[in-house]
């Protein structure tokens, strides 16, 4: 009695070990099966360009091996997408969504159309944090920022919750900028003709994705950079006025930096809320072993991307951060983004 006394916490321990062992080494498969990732910017844009990259790498780092699938569901400047990510996406790992960078702070401004909850959303990862630049074409009047306050500056936009439309949008509130902002561009790309075609003079828009697809713009002086935001300057846009010193006082510096928080967000990879925790584990091991994947890191930098990734933890992290933002900055920027 006195040896199995001895023998049984021993033993109930080892029961234990091998009941927890199966459900540890449970490694969840797509085995078979098809992952899907849905953009939900239109086809051309940078986050399309950057998306379909990921996802032509994302397979061989899945268990299983799956096929990756992509489609766009543009509109509402991604806010479409994302609350179908929230609200109707299967909750098994097996559709992921690209959504603005923008799309989080327009859920939390109280922007029309914005029906999810970031808090409860599933962070994957980003490939890059970002820069947001203000552009306009050379045959513009406005040449700088100072100008920017005098005379009109014609931009195109994908839509309310955009970066396209909230950069500007809040600035006329808050600088007094005099942005005039036309509506209706699926995508961002499409502004970028409108460009070049006359129709419009300019566009706020990430520095990163400008760069991918009109890589001659700002080398060669085609259009001039009116200003730049983000988490701090860019070292490669030196002598480019840097949106916080353009702030004037303290309340607006606190306006100014919850609307460009977004920045640090990226190109953020999503997934529906309620993932059970091995399925999220699945994803963003597999999305973090990508950027790390040569091949990926060679097609990135071909199509001009630099990737500089943030995993799911640090996405989640800064929206907790960006969410205890006092309301009265948010309430501020939300009413001037409607």
């Amino acid at each position: 009695m006195c040896r199995l006394s001895k023998l049984l916490p021993f033993g109930i321990a080892m029961a234990l070990v091998f009941v927890a062992a199966p459900a540890d080494a449970q490694i969840p498969s797509l085995s078979g099966r098809t992952l899907t990732l849905i953009i939900g910017l239109g086809s051309g844009s940078g986050y399309d360009i950057l998306g379909r990259a990921v996802a032509r790498h994302l397979g061989k780092h899945l268990p299983g091996n799956p096929m990756v699938v992509v489609q766009n569901m543009p509109g509402a400047g991604s806010l479409n997408l994302a609350n179908h990510i929230y609200a109707i996406a299967p909750k098994d790992g097996t559709v992921i969504g690209l959504i603005s960078r923008d799309a989080p702070l327009a859920s939390l401004a109280g922007a029309p159309g914005a029906r999810f909850h970031p808090l409860e959303i599933s962070w994957i990862g980003t490939p890059t944090v970002e820069t947001n630049i203000c552009i306009a074409s050379q045959g513009a009047k406005v040449k700088s920022f100072d100008d920017l306050r005098k005379e009109e500056l014609i931009v195109g936009t994908t839509g309310a919750g955009a970066g396209t439309y909230s950069y500007p949008k809040a600035l006329n509130g808050v600088l007094g900028t005099k942005f005039k902002l036309v509506s209706g561009f699926p995508s961002s790309s499409d502004v970028l003709l409108a460009m070049e075609r006359g129709e419009v003079e300019g566009v706020c828009e990430s520095f990163e994705s400008l760069v991918a697809r009109r890589p001659d713009w700002i080398e060669k002086r085609k259009v001039n950079v009116l200003f730049q935001g983000g988490a701090g300057p860019n070292p490669r846009l030196k002598g480019v006025p840097f949106i916080l010193d353009l702030a004037g006082d303290a309340d607006n510096k606190k306006a100014l930096e919850f609307l460009y928080s977004s920045q640090g967000i990226g190109r953020p990879f999503i997934g529906p809320p309620g993932l059970p925790p091995e399925r999220l584990k699945m994803l963003r091991d597999a999305f973090n072993a990508t950027m790390k994947d040569p091949d990926f890191l060679t097609e990135a930098k071909a199509l001009g991307f630099e990737i500089e990734p943030e995993d799911g933890a640090y996405l989640e992290g800064l929206i907790r951060r960006i969410y205890a933002t006092p309301k009265a900055v948010a309430a501020r920027i939300g009413e001037l983004i409607k």
